[in-house]
């Protein structure tokens, strides 16, 4: 079972973080952080999982000119209502990579919102093959 929440909670995480840049949008001069993860960092706690909590936090990340999140600057700006997904979420945004934001082709630090949804139902994924 442990799995599985491990399995569901960076599946849906990668889903709420955006793709790695393509020769198009790297070009553009104003852009947002992107996130460039290869894995979501983000684990939904095994006993929450279990018993079926699920919520969304939305973070408030800052990431600098080198695409490292400042975990320091990093608060939640709408709670799942669930402290320990709460926490989960922080946590593992610190593990966050991305292409830094630019202006006018330089790249910039940015504060933004990220949000982080833990849901179930990941499960099939985990059903084996007849």
């Amino acid at each position: 079972m442990r799995r599985a929440a491990a399995l569901c909670g960076c599946t849906v995480a990668l889903l709420s973080c955006r793709s790695a840049p393509t020769p198009e949008t790297a070009t553009r001069e104003n852009d947002v952080p992107v996130a460039i993860n290869s894995e979501s960092p983000f684990q939904y706690p095994a006993d929450l999982y279990d018993q079926g909590v699920e919520g969304e936090v939305r973070l408030r990340l800052y990431v600098d000119d080198m695409g490292r999140v400042h975990p320091e600057s990093t608060t939640v700006a709408s709670s799942s209502g669930t402290p320990a997904l709460d926490s989960a979420a922080v946590r593992a945004a610190a593990l966050l990579r991305f292409a830094p934001a630019h202006k006018d082709g330089q790249p910039i630090g940015m504060a933004f919102y990220q949000p982080v949804v833990f849901r179930r139902g990941g499960e099939h994924a985990e059903t084996p093959a007849p």
